[in-house]
């Protein structure tokens, strides 16, 4: 049974794993204009055994949710972006309290906005997450000091004819994600900004690869301990 309610000020669903033996979570973050529905069908195409956790961003730009505030399209508030990466890590913090989650099996699925915000938990909370598949992601930010993500695997899905996000914003970002240690696969389609059929196909048969719904997979080995 799929749980609603608000838990450190994010209104959100949880939805328990079908199968008692299975550990891995999957963190849903929508795009903007999304709520925490969107992606729970997403979530479940990706990894039919996993639990999903989906909260909906707190910022409102022109009556559409999203994770951190901008100053124009593709050009961030990076002081908000920092606070609201943080604060959405308390949630996950909290939630793994709640729900029972194992810290260490948590992966990030996020589009657009989702994916940005998510990118920047890897590169602020390098602990936080045991991987992240991104759609349609941009550099969300370049820290200070660069993380150690220890091997962590991360998906990029991006579309050649994406007009929000050039290739090279996409390049840019494996290079930093690299950068900071993590193991990067990077899938194109020939489409624009919106998710396909094909890159939830793609997205699967990778997380299929890099977290087997059973606790034993090279996720978990990846991070034991990390938290």
């Amino acid at each position: 049974m799929s749980e609603s309610g608000e838990l450190s000020g994010f209104i959100h669903r949880f939805v328990p794993a079908p199968e008692s033996t299975s550990s891995l979570t999957l963190l849903l973050l929508h795009g903007t204009g999304g709520d925490e529905t969107d992606l729970l069908g997403v979530g479940r195409q990706l990894a039919p055994a996993a639990a999903l956790l989906s909260p909906r961003g707190k910022v409102v730009e022109n009556g559409m949710p999203r994770y951190f505030r901008r100053l124009a399209e593709g050009v961030f508030d990076p002081e908000d972006l920092r606070a609201r990466t943080h604060e959405l890590a308390g949630f996950v913090e909290s939630a793994t309290r709640r729900y029972g989650l194992a810290a260490d099996r948590i992966v990030a699925v996020g589009f657009s906005n989702g994916a940005n915000i998510a990118a920047s938990v890897l590169l602020l909370r390098p602990t936080m997450l045991a991987g992240a598949i991104l759609f349609r992601p941009m550099v969300p930010l370049v820290p200070e000091t660069m993380p150690h993500l220890q091997g962590r695997p991360v998906l990029l899905a991006a579309g050649r004819r994406d007009s929000i996000v050039r290739p090279e914003e996409t390049e840019r970002l494996r290079r930093l994600l690299v950068q900071a240690g993590a193991v990067v696969a990077l899938h194109w389609e020939q489409t624009g900004h919106g998710l396909t059929p094909a890159d939830i196909a793609a997205a699967r048969a990778w997380l299929e690869e890099q977290a087997p719904a059973r606790c034993d997979g090279p996720l978990g080995r990846d991070v034991k301990g990390n938290r």
